[in-house]
C-alpha cells in the first residue's frame, strides 16, 4: 500500500512539474517576443501542449518511469550532471532567441510558408520518434546511469535495431526545428551548441555502456551506429 500511494505522490508530482513547465515555456515564448499576436508562438504552444500531453501519458503509462524521470537513482555520472544543465540552459536559450528575434526585433528575414511547413513536420516526426524510444525502452532515464536498482539490460528491439541512441538521434532534428518553427535563424545558433553538447553526451554515454553494462559490447557490435545511420 505504501509503494501505491509512493507512486501515486510520484505521478501527481510529474503532472505538476509538466503543468510549470508547459506555462513557464509558453510565457518565456510570448514576454521575448513582446507582443501577443506572435502566430509563431502560437504555433509552438500547440506543439508544446501536445509534447507534454504525450510526455505525461507515457510516464503515467509506464509508471516504474515515474521515480526515475522525476528523481534518478544512484550513480549518475559527474559529468551528466554538466551537461545536463548546459543542455537545459541551451534549450531554454533557443525558445528565448527565436522568439526575441522573430517576434520582436525581425533580425532574421521572413520564412516562406514551405519552412514553416517543413519545420513543424520535422519538429513532430522527430519528437514522435523520441516518444517511440521512450516506448521501447524500460530504461528510458533524464540523466546518465547503470540502473543497476532497477534491472537495467540491453535494449535491442524497434528504434534500437537501427541506432543505440534514438532518443539523441530524435533530439538531433528536433532542436533546430524549434528554431525554423519559431521563424528564426538565429536560434540555430544555441539549437547547434545543445546538438554539440548531445553528440558528446552520446559519445560518453556509449563508453560508459561498453563498459559498465552487460551485454552491450555485443549490441553494439551488432548495431554498429550509435547516432547516425551509415554515419557514426
Amino acid at each position: 500500500m505504501g509503494n501505491l500511494q509512493n507512486r501515486e505522490i510520484s505521478t501527481q508530482s510529474l503532472l505538476f512539474k509538466t503543468l510549470i513547465t508547459f506555462l513557464t515555456t509558453i510565457a518565456l515564448i510570448f514576454i521575448f517576443a513582446g507582443r501577443i499576436t506572435y502566430w509563431q508562438g502560437w504555433v509552438f504552444a500547440v506543439f508544446y501542449s501536445v509534447v507534454a500531453i504525450l510526455t505525461t501519458g507515457q510516464y503515467i503509462y509506464r509508471k516504474d518511469l515515474v521515480s526515475e524521470r522525476l528523481n534518478p537513482g544512484p550513480g549518475v555520472k559527474s559529468w551528466d550532471r554538466i551537461i545536463f544543465r548546459i543542455f537545459t540552459l541551451l534549450c531554454m536559450a533557443v525558445i528565448a532567441l527565436s522568439s526575441l528575434d522573430a517576434g520582436r526585433f525581425g533580425w532574421s528575414p521572413n520564412f516562406p510558408v514551405i519552412v514553416y511547413v517543413i519545420s513543424n513536420a520535422v519538429m513532430y516526426i522527430s519528437y514522435s520518434f523520441i516518444i517511440w524510444a521512450m516506448f521501447t525502452n524500460n530504461f528510458f532515464s533524464s540523466r546518465v546511469r547503470i540502473q543497476t536498482d532497477r534491472g537495467q539490460y540491453v535494449v535491442q528491439q524497434w528504434p534500437y535495431s537501427f541506432v543505440r541512441h534514438p532518443g539523441y538521434l530524435g533530439v538531433l532534428f528536433w532542436l533546430p526545428s524549434q528554431a525554423l518553427t519559431l521563424g528564426s535563424l538565429w536560434g540555430l545558433i544555441p539549437a547547434g551548441l545543445a546538438v554539440i553538447t548531445i553528440i558528446v553526451r552520446t559519445y560518453l554515454e556509449d563508453k560508459m555502456l561498453r563498459k559498465e553494462l552487460p551485454g552491450y559490447i555485443e549490441y553494439s557490435q551488432k548495431v554498429r551506429y550509435r547516432l547516425i545511420p551509415c554515419v557514426w
